[in-house]
Order: structure tokens, then C-alpha cells, then sequence
């Protein structure tokens, strides 16, 4: 497991770069605003369907929750681009003794109120427009280990061109501090419900 990093001035110099990345790179970030409980950490669930996905939310997070920014990537990922243990990035290897560790790890980060975590819980990349976004098992574990202090934030988002150039990114944002959910079909559930919600407003869309 390669967990994330400190560096001041290696953090603030790539969170610059990213930012400037998504403005010139994208037409718009469209999202809706929600409450963030400034006394919970936050638990962000997110459909995975492009290399910008990770960036895209630390732009959000930047903007809208505040927080400092943890993410869980493949660690293939984060051994080819070092710097992004520096920006909250820390890493899982799927089968693997440390996959326990590196769970308890992100469950122990919702633990304290002035951290986000994000989980894009597909495990890899996805169509933009699937039906259904396939969970894999290790959220329970992460949830479990968390201790229902945070607040769950359901993500889901699509890309689209319309008449611009440059893409525009669409976030549909739900939060619930008041849902339980007791068992990982409990967050399946009310994510895909959102998630086809969401997908429908979408589709809706005239330029």
C-alpha cells in the first residue's frame, strides 16, 4: 500500500496545475450545490468513466466541500504518477495481504470531520452512460471501519459536448445525512436510485 503524502509545497503547486487543467481543458463544471456538515467528514461515491474523474472532484472538492481531499486508486496508477500521493492519493492492490490495511486505512480517514474521501466503487472505467453502476465488495468494509461519523455523498456524473468545443462536465450531487445504511445493498440501492435519476435528467437536456 502506498498511502498519500505531505508536501506543502508540492501540493499547492499541483493543485494549481489541476485546476488550471480542468478550466482550460473543460467548457464548464456544472454542479449542484449541497449542505456540507462542517462537524462530519465526507464519504463521496462516484460512477468512474474517465481518466479526468479524479481531477474533476479535487476541482469540486476545491470549490464546494472544503475538505482535505483523500482518494483510493489502483496502485499500478499511483506508481506511474508519483506526484498524486502528494495530492490525497493513497493506493489498493486488488487480492493482495495489504487490501485489509489499505481499507481500514480510507475507513479510519472518515474518522476525522476535515476529510473527504472519495470511492469510485466500479473499481475501474466504465461506459459514461452504463444502466447500472457495479459496486465491488470493499466499500462495506471501508464503511465498517468508518464508524458512521461522516456524512454519504452520492456522485454521479456526465460528460457531454452539446454545441461547444470543449466539454462540459455535469455533476449531480445527493446528500442524506438523515439515510441508514445499514448494509452495502442499502448504498447500492439508494446510489442507483440516484444514479438513474440523475441519468434521466440528463438525457433530457436540449441545446
Amino acid at each position: 500500500m502506498v498511502k498519500n503524502k505531505n508536501n506543502w509545497f508540492i501540493f499547492r503547486f499541483f493543485s494549481w496545475y489541476i485546476s488550471r487543467r480542468v478550466t482550460k481543458h473543460f467548457h464548464q463544471v456544472d454542479f449542484n450545490k449541497i449542505d456540507v456538515n462542517s462537524q462530519k467528514s465526507v464519504l463521496l461515491i462516484a460512477n468512474h468513466y474517465s481518466w479526468w474523474d479524479g481531477f474533476l472532484f479535487f476541482y469540486l472538492n476545491k470549490l464546494l466541500f472544503k475538505k482535505k481531499f483523500h482518494v483510493m486508486i489502483l496502485e499500478e496508477t499511483i506508481l506511474e504518477h508519483a506526484f498524486l500521493k502528494y495530492m490525497g492519493s493513497f493506493s489498493v492492490s486488488k487480492g493482495s495481504k495489504s487490501i485489509i490495511e489499505t481499507l481500514k486505512y480510507a475507513g479510519g480517514l472518515l474518522n476525522d470531520p476535515e476529510n473527504l474521501l472519495l470511492i469510485f466503487p466500479q473499481g475501474k472505467l466504465f461506459s459514461n452512460f452504463v444502466d447500472d453502476v457495479v459496486f465491488e465488495k470493499g466499500l462495506s468494509k471501508i464503511i465498517a471501519f468508518g464508524q458512521q461519523k461522516f456524512q454519504t455523498v452520492f456522485a454521479a456524473s456526465f460528460t457531454e459536448y452539446f454545441s461547444q468545443p470543449k466539454p462540459t462536465t455535469f455533476i449531480y450531487l445527493k446528500n442524506d445525512e438523515t439515510a441508514n445504511f445499514a448494509t452495502l445493498a442499502d448504498v447500492v440501492s439508494a446510489y442507483q436510485k440516484h444514479y438513474r435519476q440523475s441519468k434521466k435528467v440528463q438525457s433530457a437536456i436540449v441545446k
